[in-house]
């Protein structure tokens, strides 16, 4: 019913995500075949923004529909935002038919089997030391810049000027026309972003993994420059935003690429503390470049797109999976 009651589960929330798809992107990393992981990894990405899409045509649907709705009977005039969060629980009921029906990859229990089950203070350690720190400045630098930039940008084109003189000329009607524009364009880049998600498998089949995380981390870079470096009208930034949607491909790479560069036991911990990191991070930093549109939402994209530009230096000293080698069994999960 309050503000603080909404953080407390939206954080629980996230503790799951967190944790789901550490175990989900180290269980599929070992049961598909090295070819099919960058076309599975788009396909997960996709799942996310399909829900951004439903959620974002949800709070389109608000601004077109009349105050009072009625569909088959039932008001659902009151179908708020909490009944949207409630819908939101429907893909977890699924955990219970993966806990019956999906076994553990055999490279798992091969593994097990072998050796001692390490702790988190092993990503720390040896030859795993550097790929941690460098996956966690990859992951750091780059979801900051990303989570920036997606809370912060529908801020900056609500905000244009077309649509303050709508307010101005008719407080309703112009709120209501503003909302709409929002809605519709993000929409737009969240439905690009699924392009984005095959193009960026298909790069990797072609160039790497390593090679495709930084050239994507470098076009949203240039994006985020190029629409926001100067002031635009509405008119150009809708054009813009599809670009940038593609450009976050890069994203569902991290889901295949983190867990095998680190020895089986360790993938899931690995891959879900560097992941995570980031998120802290993104949090972070999403709070202190809010503090930046006090002076200039031009600015502040701008330079939260600049924090890509380290995540493009330290992408490139990460190994691919060809280079990395831990003393394990092999199990045909593995191979391509």
């Amino acid at each position: 019913t309050t503000w603080w009651h909404l953080m407390i589960f939206r954080f629980l929330a996230a503790l799951g995500i967190g944790g789901e798809w550490a175990v989900g992107a180290s269980m599929l990393s070992e049961t598909w075949p090295a070819k099919w992981r960058p076309w599975m990894a788009a396909v997960l990405q996709s799942g996310v923004n399909f829900g951004v899409v439903v959620a974002t045509m949800f709070g389109l649907a608000r601004t077109i529909l009349p105050e009072s709705v009625n569909i088959l009977g039932i008001d659902v005039t009151n179908f708020n935002d909490r009944a949207l969060f409630l819908v939101g629980l429907l893909p977890a009921l699924i955990t219970f038919w993966i806990r019956k029906h999906v076994p553990e990859p055999e490279e798992w229990h091969e593994a097990k089997k072998n050796a001692v089950t390490p702790g988190i203070t092993d990503l720390f350690k040896g030859k795993i030391l550097r790929t941690t720190i460098l996956t966690i400045l990859v992951c750091g630098f780059s979801l900051t810049g990303h989570w920036a930039f997606q809370f912060w940008a529908p801020q900056q084109y609500g905000k244009l000027p077309e649509f303050q003189k709508l307010i101005e000329d008719n407080p309703v009607e112009g709120e209501a026309a503003r909302k709409r524009a929002i809605a519709f364009a993000f929409l737009i880049m969240n439905t690009t972003a699924v392009a984005g998600n095959f193009l960026a498998a298909w790069l990797a089949t072609m160039y790497g993994y390593r090679k495709t995380i930084a050239a994507m981390c470098l076009a949203y870079t240039l994006g985020l420059i190029f629409t926001y470096g100067i002031e635009r009208p509405a008119s150009v930034i809708i054009w813009c935003l599809p670009i940038m949607g593609l450009t976050q491909g890069v994203f569902g790479l991290f889901t295949m690429y983190l867990p095998p560069l680190y020895p089986t036991l360790l993938r899931t911990t690995g891959a879900g503390f560097c992941y995570n990191i980031g998120r802290i991070s993104a949090a972070v930093g999403t709070i202190i470049f809010g503090m930046a549109t006090s002076i200039d939402y031009n600015m502040s994209l701008v330079l939260s797109g600049m924090l890509f530009i380290p995540a493009v230096i330290f992408a490139l000293q990460l190994p691919e999976h060809s280079e990395v080698s831990f003393d394990e069994p092999a199990t045909g999960a593995s191979q391509s």
